[in-house]
């Protein structure tokens, strides 16, 4: 995994037999970010997996600045009757998208530790129809089964979601972020809102792995 002076991973020794405490930050666009999309039907037609398949950061939606990363809720660009129905007010959208955004560790740098996923929120203006979530998710090494905490995000300020990776370095490890709603015809977009998040300044990042250090120091 590429790390970053942005992307702060800090590992921390802890007491005597206690797993080692890994911290990540929210990242610059130019770190190994992925996107992945899981499409299913609206509850309305039954809410069904259709399908899953990686796709392009762009596509997801996801914006970054030197600065800020923007979640947006996902639009496609085909009329076709399988992505939306025709109503009086335009298209609308007709299906459920779970946007998935994330870096991914192999290799075992955070297998077996203690792996704290932590940023800030600046803005949130998405409406009730999509929900954005904050993970950790620890695959087996075929994506068979899966070791996760998925945490719900609404607010401003800051969040921070922590998971005792298992100690196996075949399996992967994501962190990153999870837009969920209806894909939305793009004219009708802004009318959903959507998430703005702090990209620390190189500066910021060292403080916080610095506190996390002096932290963990005085428990000893």
């Amino acid at each position: 995994m590429k790390t970053t002076a942005c992307a702060l991973m800090c590992i921390l020794a802890g007491a005597a037999g206690a797993q080692a405490q890994v911290v990540l930050g929210v990242t610059e666009g130019s770190a190994n970010w992925l996107g992945y999309m899981n499409v299913f039907e609206r509850p309305a037609n039954g809410g069904g997996f259709v399908f899953g398949s990686p796709w392009g950061v762009a596509d997801l939606r996801a914006e970054f600045s030197p600065t800020t990363l923007t979640l947006l809720p996902n639009s496609i660009n085909d009329p076709n009757p399988f992505w939306y129905t025709p109503s009086s007010s335009g298209l609308v959208g007709n299906k459920t998208m779970e946007a998935n955004l994330y870096i991914e560790s192999t290799g075992g740098a955070l297998n077996g530790q203690s792996v704290s996923f932590q940023g800030t929120v600046l803005s949130n203006t998405f409406t009730s129809a999509h929900q954005v979530f904050v993970f950790i998710k620890d695959f087996a090494p075929d994506f068979s089964s899966v070791n996760q905490i998925l945490v719900p995000v609404s607010s401003t300020g800051a969040f921070s979601v922590n998971l005792n990776t298992i100690n196996d370095p075949a399996r992967k490890v994501q962190y990153g972020f999870q837009v969920v709603g209806e894909n939305v015809w793009i004219n009708r977009a802004p009318a959903f809102g959507g998430m703005t998040i702090a990209i620390p300044t190189p500066g910021a990042a060292a403080l916080i792995g610095l506190g996390g250090l002096v932290a963990m120091r005085r428990r000893r």
